[in-house]
């Protein structure tokens, strides 16, 4: 019985000593890799910038995507409730992680963006071009989709008005449906649409509208709730609860 019992505990030992080791290589992994997933996650955003602004193409190696956010993009951050901007809260700030925040956290009622909550200042993305004024602004929106929000860029022209691209870089929708919302014959569609028709929010995403019509884009077919989550996405954000004021007061042309 002893022989047993000592075979047992050898066991049970060596079993937890491998866990003690393996979560110690797992946690100095995580801690040593922090920094280098930091640094990607940055470029993946650069990346998403740029494609937004119509400048993407111009770059082919991270070394040049990081030049050329530095060149063109200026980012810039504002109170939503003004539209006037503001200094930056934090060297670390995240608008996102700001919502959540007592500081920062503003409650979004009354709405089916898909948030119960967002961040009292947001970034905005001035691209200059070669002259130094400003061509584009970029805006970040997120809203419900089917399944999960989904995140993305917005990119007006500098009279604010007009759509030039809406890139969405994360989601959890249906392949082939809702994912759809990244197929480049979709995104087309954005291009050169209005979000305001006489000063109201007029954008929108409706069935069978053609190209002719201003303030809407087709529909995803298959996708009704991912097509309703882009509008109200959309509508949201362009109004006085988002960016608004911002766009109204058209501060980057001064």
């Amino acid at each position: 019985m002893s022989a047993k019992k000592e075979t047992l505990g050898k066991t049970v030992g060596i079993v937890v000593a491998v866990c003690l080791v393996c979560s110690i290589v797992v946690s100095g992994a995580a801690v040593g890799l922090r920094s280098l997933q930091n640094t990607n996650a940055a470029l993946d955003m650069k990346t998403n910038i740029l494609s937004a602004a119509g400048l993407l193409d111009q770059a082919s190696n991270k070394k040049e995507i990081a030049e050329l956010y530095d060149a063109r993009v200026e980012e810039k951050f504002i109170d939503l409730s003004s539209g006037s901007y503001v200094e930056k809260p934090s060297e670390d700030f995240d608008m996102y992680k700001a919502a959540k925040t007592e500081e920062f956290g503003v409650k979004v009622e009354n709405s089916n963006v898909g948030f119960k909550q967002r961040s009292s200042v947001a970034a905005v993305y001035h691209i200059k071009d070669d002259s130094g004024v400003v061509s584009r602004i970029i805006l970040p929106v997120h809203g419900s989709g089917l399944w999960d929000l989904m995140y993305g860029f917005l990119a007006l022209d500098n009279d604010g008005q007009t759509i030039r691209e809406l890139i969405y870089y994360q989601h959890k929708e249906t392949p082939g449906l809702g994912a759809e919302i990244l197929n480049p014959a979709w995104q087309a569609k954005w291009d050169g649409k209005k979000l305001y028709k006489d000063g109201d929010v007029a954008i929108s995403v409706d069935k069978n509208v053609g190209n002719d019509n201003q303030y809407a884009v087709d529909a995803l077919s298959g996708a009704t709730l991912t097509s309703n989550g882009v509008e109200n996405t959309l509508q949201y954000w362009a109004s006085q609860n988002g960016y608004g004021n911002y766009l109204k007061n058209q501060s980057w042309k001064s």
